[in-house]
């Protein structure tokens, strides 16, 4: 049974691999995750039913721990004797190309699901893209988790068009078109979300999904927020997602979404659905993204989506059909947009249903799956 060794920099990552474990089972292949050490790493293991091994890896550039990183990657590969390192992340994906190189695997493919290099300057964006073309150029197969990241990649000549490639219709993973379904949860999980959180059952509910961060628009998310109430007193906003001190927002954005009576900090959550279900529109104004699966899961829970119009994006979601683009760091023009799906009950029911339809068309997870064992029986016969 031909071995495929995952590598990842946190355990937080691996939902990237969610239910793959036992299609891939069932196409012959043997799974193992290798990620920094945490409880996520062993719950996945167990949830799974895969070996897991922790490495400590830093997210951070740190050449003294990133080469003990590496000696202990390249040991435990050259221990496991994989038939293909399949790498994510930029510095997963660093490492585990480098290491795997070393370990003299014979199929290695990097898997770019984002380029922080795109918001980065001067020193970092030069640093950034080095290894970029690093993991490219030691990669026997590059795949983009949509078509306007290649793009972006073969723009920054990161990549030779011929080794980058987008699995189906691209995504991270894919939507688990069943969880996400507002026909197979209880119909009034969202209800009992509002109420728990004190949001009236009629209250305009805005949510977001995701880390807070800068580079995922939090500022801009903030500022249209507090605009937003002046037209909808009403309005309530449910956030869904921990704040991080890696590009961390400003002590007065925090201290709003904080403070304010009608924003609802969750922190992380495991289980998105309630929150689609309790929200009327979801909002993701970020700078940059790979393929974000929130609008997707979003839209599978027929919730339009208002996102900037950048890659990833713009591939996740339809302008005028499954939610809204708007440009990237305007919070005027997000309020403009939420105004709109808040004003019109009946323009937010023909994008979620629009949505709905597109994700069971292009993104059900078995169809990535699929489309990602077909590129492992190339790469692996060869």
């Amino acid at each position: 049974m031909p071995h495929v060794v995952h590598i990842l920099t946190v355990p937080e990552s691996l939902s990237f691999l969610r239910g793959q474990a036992a299609f891939m089972r069932d196409r012959g292949y043997r799974l193992t995750a290798v990620t920094s050490p945490g409880d996520a790493l062993s719950a996945f293991g167990r949830s799974e039913g895969i070996d897991v091994y922790p490495v400590e890896m830093s997210r951070r550039v740190s050449p003294a721990a990133d080469v003990e990183s590496l000696a202990r990657l390249v040991a435990l590969l050259v221990r496991l004797k994989p038939n293909l390192v399949h790498a994510h992340t930029p510095k997963g994906g660093l490492l585990g190309m480098i290491a795997a190189t070393l370990a003299r695997v014979p199929a290695r493919i990097y898997h770019m699901r984002g380029l922080p290099l795109m918001t980065a300057h001067g020193r970092q964006r030069k640093l950034l893209t080095a290894t970029e073309r690093t993991s490219c150029a030691l990669a026997s197969r590059v795949l983009a988790v949509s078509a306007s990241l290649r793009e972006v990649a073969l723009e920054n000549r990161l990549c030779v068009a011929g080794k980058v490639a987008v699995l189906a219709g691209g995504s991270g993973n894919g939507v688990d078109t069943d969880r996400f379904d507002r026909s197979r949860i209880a119909p009034d999980v969202g209800q009992k979300l509002r109420a728990t959180l004190g949001i009236p059952a009629e209250a305009a509910v805005v949510g977001f999904v995701g880390r807070l961060v800068r580079d995922k628009g939090v500022v801009e998310l903030g500022d249209a927020f507090r605009a937003l109430k002046k037209s909808h007193p009403g309005a309530h906003l449910i956030v869904g997602g921990p704040f991080e001190e890696r590009d961390a927002v400003p002590v007065e954005t925090r201290r709003f979404l904080e403070e304010d009576s009608h924003v609802h900090v969750m922190g992380f959550v495991a289980d998105t659905a309630p929150i689609y279900a309790a929200i009327d529109v979801l909002a993701l104004p970020t700078y940059r993204e790979g393929f974000p699966n929130v609008p997707l899961e979003a839209a599978a829970m027929r919730v339009p989506v208002v996102a900037t119009r950048v890659e990833g994006c713009v591939d996740a979601v339809v302008d005028g059909v499954t939610g809204i683009l708007i440009p990237p760091r305007d919070a005027s023009a997000l309020v403009q947009a939420l105004e709109t799906y808040l004003n019109s009950p009946s323009l937010r029911r023909a994008h979620g249903d629009a949505g709905r339809a597109r994700v069971e068309k292009s993104f059900r997870r078995e169809r990535i799956w699929e489309a990602l064992a077909s590129v492992y029986d190339e790469l692996v016969s060869a």
